[in-house]
């Protein structure tokens, strides 16, 4: 009941027009944390007053990102962080209310469609085809150019839905598939790519013992699915006059790519009425990578 008669106080404050005292209140409101966002959503409703619902908006933005700060905290001291809770994390800031469920059903159709094509005889090409083939001509997935004008196009749940993805959209449904099929493709990251690897194990001598260790069989870009041998990367690198350095052949794990995630979808919001979006997503990255 005290509880409730504060909160109701608190609202009656929030248009007040001292910015001192609207600080505080928003302060003490953010402490309540996220089970205030239906009061605030009815307190909008109500408001016929624009610069009243300007503020509750901000609170809910305020209220809603404090939330994905602590999942995504509790996401990166988990045990074993799951790239499907990352994904799904990221398209949370764009889309706060995301019904997890029609996205979980897509993907296992997806799944059990390549499942069914696979067998233990297929050559590492051969996987990588059937995967290619499943998601860009029975499912009809479109690679997009990176387009920072689109942040829809990074982001999972709009992916599926639209079928439209540019490399970092396109490649996190390539690489949840590949997790769920056992398939040892990974992400990796060359300068101004998002681009996936195929790690075949091998056995290499280590003094008096073999050694197992990852060799890089081919390279995907995760946009259209197109396949590039070592050869062609290699010439990649000339023509950009790039230095190859051991960390390009380097699987990221799941924290990596998800904080990469982060930091591409913030370029998309440098602008003017946006930019402190940009500014939030750096800071979620950031809190990956401390």
């Amino acid at each position: 009941m005290q509880s409730e008669k504060e909160i109701s106080a608190l609202f009656s404050l929030i248009d007040d027009p001292d910015e001192e005292v609207y600080g505080a209140v928003s302060n003490r409101i953010a402490d309540f944390g996220r089970s205030l966002i239906p009061n605030l959503e009815h307190l909008w409703e109500t408001t016929p007053n624009e610069q009243v619902q300007q503020r509750i908006e901000t609170l809910i933005h305020r209220l809603q990102l404090q939330d994905l700060q602590n999942d995504l905290l509790s996401w990166k001291t988990s045990a074993h962080p799951d790239l499907l809770a990352g994904a799904l994390l990221c398209t949370r800031f764009q889309y706060p209310d995301l019904t997890i469920a029609p996205v979980l059903s897509e993907l296992e159709k997806l799944r059990r469609n390549v499942w069914l094509e696979l067998n233990n005889y297929l050559t590492p090409l051969e996987q990588i085809n059937v995967l290619t083939s499943i998601l860009f001509s029975y499912y009809g997935l479109k690679g997009k150019a990176k387009d920072y004008s689109r942040p829809e196009e990074f982001l999972l749940q709009t992916v599926l839905s639209s079928k439209k993805g540019n490399s970092f959209g396109n490649g996190i449904i390539y690489l949840l598939l590949c997790e769920g099929l056992d398939i040892p493709i990974k992400a990796i990251q060359i300068p101004g790519q998002f681009i996936l690897a195929y790690f075949k194990p091998v056995l290499q001598p280590q003094g008096q013992r073999m050694q197992a260790t990852e060799k890089i069989e081919y390279f995907i870009e995760p946009a259209s699915g197109q396949v590039f041998t070592k050869n062609e990367v290699d010439g990649y690198f000339k023509k950009m006059n790039i230095a190859p350095e051991p960390s390009f052949f380097t699987p990221l794990n799941n924290l990596e790519t998800i904080a990469l995630l982060l930091t591409e979808l913030a370029a998309c919001f440098d602008n003017d009425t946006e930019r402190y979006k940009k500014d939030e997503l750096v800071g979620l990255a950031k809190l990956l990578g401390d």
